[in-house]
């Protein structure tokens, strides 16, 4: 706490301790204003700007320090100024005393609550900022509401000052008035409960939750609103429960709750079942990165007490290996497994035609329509492909059509330029290098891996450059171009054009979400880069949701089945009760070798969002495991709340870095400490040890100094 804060804090505590100390609570009560009610009233007839000038100071003092006393000054200020006076000055001055309790709370304790809880504090203020000055407003209808608490809670919010000044003033107003008026008649009253009567709270009670009343009601309005176009054609019954468009792995997990639970659903596929990720994607990726370090090790056999040699291969072979791994987990994800689970599978293109009818073309030429209560939007993402010109001359390969591609190569390409510096464009640069291939990998960015931080990154690079690829970063693709046989792309780097001659060129510049051809443009949802969805995963028709890469914010497998979740449960169940999907803890990993894996924050992220961290780093080369391996390089850096083992975010830069992340998302979803972890026997030697290692180098920078000084003295005294 910064000096001035520290002032501020102790001039609020003097006025709070005075208070009691001094037993200023006594001319706070019922009895003393009753028994002073004649000399105030003589010296506000003889001073009355005065007496009201000092009345509204020590209303505004007593509710901005949260002092009890608020009611009995309300009551005091019917008695001496009226019905129509008293109700100005305090209202007035509630409001403003109000305003100052909540600056302070803010002033004094967000910056510190922050740092503890800003991911927390990060989603009420989303809420607050929607919807803030409604709650607001409904608490303070309400004035048996302890206010003190409001005012100290909405401090730590982010809500406007003037939002709170007005709503505060407005909602307050009711219980003022009565208050006020109750004063008025101030010699009739024996104790403040014979104010509010049950009968009356209980209208205050009616009074605060006519806004929840009213939001509800306009909920309603909003939605006949939506579905207004539609009403003509609601179907009176259902042929299904839902309808999964997409069976990638949010619309295959989709489509799997709902039968776990018994609705009727149908599931829409037009192209492969278990989409992107194991067609395209993570699987044949992985199983070409497998076969790519094997390469790689063979050549560096003298690393493991081996010779060096060149691998023999056949890329036939390499890319026939990829496809038959494919093929070997396509029954997880088959048509005849989901049918077996219950899910009815067709095989089409689907169009939401209205909000609760789907019609599907289906890829034997039939077309049939089905009519359902909910339907799951998860139709998944496509490659993109950036506008340059001359790239369909010299043609090129996605992440998704280079499998069948390569596949039909006799060699692996000579000359190969990898378009984009993210995960899936190192990964490939990676692999085909080390398969055999000349890699010039061109990213416009300043570096690759732009999300990371910069150490991770230029670990990346150097990793990748000792392959053998040839990074460009800052160089932007201008354009290709085709001379006889010979293709170019052509670059800007630093303002100065450069030619680079290629045989094969891979687009991995991202993806984009796939958003045209099923009705979305029709029924009138909003797209952007994605679907735009609410915290529950609904469309602006509240029957129709997204979920996975056409829903964003998260382009991860993994990701995409955690929304499938709440997607299901909400379309299913949402009548009854609604779930707000969590992103709280997103775990990633980048598998070039060594992998990189993330969760939480990393150091760029902490700095750009102003959150405070420090920083615990274990290096891997010295962890036993990994030497014996040969495997010593990375790290694993803990990003922690100052002082405290919390876990903000970590990274892992190593070997199988992305099975070891697993036991931290495990002790950030738990709201585990690295205490917790130092506390785990960890079986030696695994790799699993360095998440043991990196809690010890945060409990070394821990120690408790003065605790050892004396233990110390305790030994020395032992000895002596």
């Amino acid at each position: 706490m910064n000096s001035r804060k520290l002032v501020i804090a102790l001039v609020l505590l003097a006025g709070i301790g005075a208070f009691f100390a001094l037993d200023l609570g006594r001319f706070f009560s019922l009895t003393y204003i009753k028994e002073s009610q004649g000399a105030i009233a003589d010296l506000h007839a003889q001073r009355p700007l005065l007496v009201a000038l000092v009345f509204f100071g020590v209303y505004v003092a007593i509710t901005a320090l949260s002092l009890p006393g608020a009611a009995i000054m309300t009551l005091a200020g019917g008695a001496v100024f009226g019905l129509v006076w008293g109700t100005v000055i305090v209202s007035f001055a509630s409001t403003l005393g109000a305003t100052l309790a909540m600056l302070a709370a803010r002033y004094l304790f967000r910056d510190t609550l922050q740092q503890r809880f800003g991911a927390k504090l990060a989603e009420v203020d989303k809420g607050i900022t929607r919807d803030g000055a409604f709650y607001l407003f409904t608490l303070r209808l309400i004035p048996v509401m302890p206010f003190f608490v409001l005012n100290l809670l909405m401090g730590l919010t982010r809500m406007k000052t003037w939002t709170y000044f007005w709503v505060s003033q407005v909602g307050m107003a009711a219980g003022t008035v009565v208050y006020v008026n109750a004063g008025t008649q101030l010699a009739r009253i024996d104790s403040l409960k014979s104010i509010l009567s049950p009968a009356l709270i209980g209208s205050f009670v009616l009074l605060g939750l006519l806004p929840l009343i009213v939001k509800k009601v306009l909920a309603i309005v909003q939605r006949r609103k939506v579905y207004a176009r539609w009403n003509a054609v609601r179907p009176r019954t259902f042929d299904r429960n839902l309808i999964v468009i997409g069976a990638g792995a949010g619309g295959l997990v989709t489509a799997y709750i709902a039968a776990a639970v018994k609705a009727e659903v149908t599931l829409v596929e037009a192209h492969k079942m278990g989409g992107d990720c194991l067609n395209y994607g993570c699987v044949p990726s992985k199983a070409l990165i497998k076969s790519a370090k094997l390469a790689h090790q063979m050549r560096h056999g003298a690393h493991y007490g081996l010779s060096d040699s060149a691998p023999a291969f056949s890329f036939k072979a390499v890319m026939q290996r990829i496809h038959d791994i494919i093929a070997a987990i396509e029954p997880h994800d088959s048509v005849e497994r989901y049918t077996g689970l219950g899910v009815e599978v067709l095989q089409g293109y689907a169009k939401i035609v209205n909000p609760w009818t789907v019609e599907i073309a289906l890829n034997d030429g039939n077309t049939q329509t089905l009519t359902t209560r909910a339907i799951v939007i998860a139709a998944g993402a496509r490659p993109f492909v950036p506008p340059l010109p001359g790239l369909d001359d010299v043609g090129y390969v996605t992440s998704d059509t280079l499998w069948d591609a390569f596949a039909r190569l006799d060699a692996v390409p000579r000359r190969l330029v990898v378009l984009g510096g993210g995960p899936i464009g190192c990964e490939l640069a990676q692999s085909f290098q080390r398969l055999g291939a000349q890699v010039t990998q061109i990213e416009m960015a300043p570096r690759i891996m732009i999300r990371e931080d910069v150490e991770v990154s230029q670990l990346a690079l150097e990793s990748l450059q000792a392959d053998g690829v040839q990074v460009l970063t800052g160089h932007k693709a201008l354009r290709c171009e085709r001379q006889g046989d010979q293709k170019f792309i052509v670059v800007d780097h630093a303002g100065t054009e450069q030619r680079f001659e290629f045989d094969q060129l891979i687009c991995a510049v991202g993806r984009v979400a796939r958003l045209g051809g099923y009705g979305l443009e029709e029924l009138g949802i909003p797209v952007n880069r994605a679907v735009e969805t609410n915290e529950y995963l609904q469309t602006i028709y509240p029957n129709i949701y997204a979920a996975g890469d056409v829903a964003g914010p998260y382009q991860f497998t993994h990701v995409a089945a955690h929304q499938a979740w709440y997607a299901a449960v909400n379309a299913l169940f949402g009548g009854l009760k609604s779930f707000k999907v969590d992103y709280s803890v997103i775990p990633w990993a980048t598998f070039i070798d060594p992998e990189v894996a993330r969760v939480g924050l990393n150091e760029q992220e902490a700095t750009e969002k102003g959150i405070a961290f420090e920083v615990t780093r274990y290096g891997i080369d010295d962890l036993d495991r990994a030497i014996a391996d040969s495997e010593a390089h990375g790290f694993v850096k803990v990003l922690t709340v100052p002082g405290k083992d919390r876990i903000l975010g970590v990274t892992i830069v190593g070997t199988h870095a992305g099975d070891l992340l697993a036991e931290y998302v495990l002790a950030m979803k738990h709201g585990l400490g690295l205490n917790k972890i130092l506390g785990t026997i960890h079986t030696y030697p695994t790799l699993a040890e360095a998440n043991k290692y990196a809690a010890g180098e945060w409990k070394r920078a821990h120690q408790p100094a003065r605790l050892l000084e004396w233990v110390r003295r305790y030994h020395d005294w032992k000895r002596s």
